[in-house]
């Protein structure tokens, strides 16, 4: 459906607004959050909160494990070490859960020295005198770590399945708008800025320009990869240029149609190879809606 020209300038790149949401909502909904200066860079674990709630955790992986001790030691005489060390693997296995790997360290550590002082004779004394004992605490403070390491393990392949489907999604949102007629004006501002988003780069911007880019100038291709003047570039190692644009051409059956040119200046960003591919078959999408609006010849 055609918008009048008012409502055209009223909205940047032709974004038109469909019932219910624009477009730019229904694409930036299908997909996953964007790559924000924070996750340009790997995140060690896995799941970010507040300063002070990660310092409340911290705090707590030391605290509980005391307060967990000190309990089990008014019951030392009916309850052996060896399942005493099960529960306290519990308690490692609880801050390990938080998606933090400090929490679970800590956890474990603080396990192991408040199971040696409340537990084990002499009691209240950081020494063990049972050889017994000695293996126990050594064992609850490796598998201590091996769970949290596996807890952090398992969130981030559920992270990164969720991220995948985001994926998928938010391209079949587009796909289905260029199948209902969504003119390329309509996708053009839309996939811009959540390609950025996907990206974590600084600006999206299309330029509808078909003239030839200067040979050295960097291009995203349609598979993922990055090259400059025809050599791959290591995006993983060194992000995107940062000291040129860098291009994704618009296309469809051979017809180029312009090109998005991606700017990251002010931050080193090493978007993964799933993101570059996203990015580029976004693109792809906005090439076909713009091939379907041509003029048959």
């Amino acid at each position: 459906m055609q918008h009048p020209p008012e409502a055209l300038q009223a909205r940047p790149h032709g974004i038109h607004t469909a019932p219910g949401r624009t477009l730019t909502e229904a694409i930036r909904a299908g997909l996953p959050g964007p790559l924000t200066p924070g996750r340009c860079r790997a995140v060690d674990g896995g799941v970010r909160t507040t300063t002070q709630g990660s310092a409340l955790v911290l705090w707590a992986a030391l605290v509980v494990p005391l307060a967990a001790c000190a309990v089990l030691a008014a019951f030392r005489d009916g309850v052996a070490n060896t399942n005493a060390a099960l529960g306290l693997v519990l308690v490692v296995v609880a801050f390990a859960a938080t998606g933090r790997r400090l929490a679970g360290v800590l956890a474990a550590l603080s396990c192991g020295v408040w199971f040696d002082f409340f537990l084990t004779v002499p009691y209240q004394r950081l020494t063990i005198d049972d050889p017994a004992d000695v293996e126990t605490a050594v064992l609850l403070l490796v598998v201590g770590i091996a769970v949290t390491e596996l807890a952090l393990w398992g969130r981030r392949q559920q992270a990164r399945a969720s991220e995948r489907a985001g994926y998928l999604d938010g391209i079949v949102t587009a796909a289905r708008a260029v199948a209902d007629g969504a003119g390329g004006g309509d996708l053009v501002g839309a996939v811009g800025l959540r390609i950025a988003d996907v990206l974590g780069i600084d600006a999206c911007r299309f330029d509808p320009g078909t003239a030839p880019s200067p040979p050295a100038r960097p291009r995203l291709h349609g598979d993922g990869t990055v090259t400059r003047g025809g050599r791959p570039v290591d995006v993983a190692r060194d992000g995107l240029p940062v000291d040129d644009v860098t291009e994704l051409l618009v296309e469809h059956g051979g017809v180029v149609h312009g090109r998005y040119v991606l700017t990251s200046s002010t931050r080193v960003c090493r978007p993964d190879l799933d993101r570059r591919r996203v990015a580029a078959t976004l693109a792809g999408q906005v090439g076909a809606a713009l091939t379907a609006e041509r003029p048959a010849t």
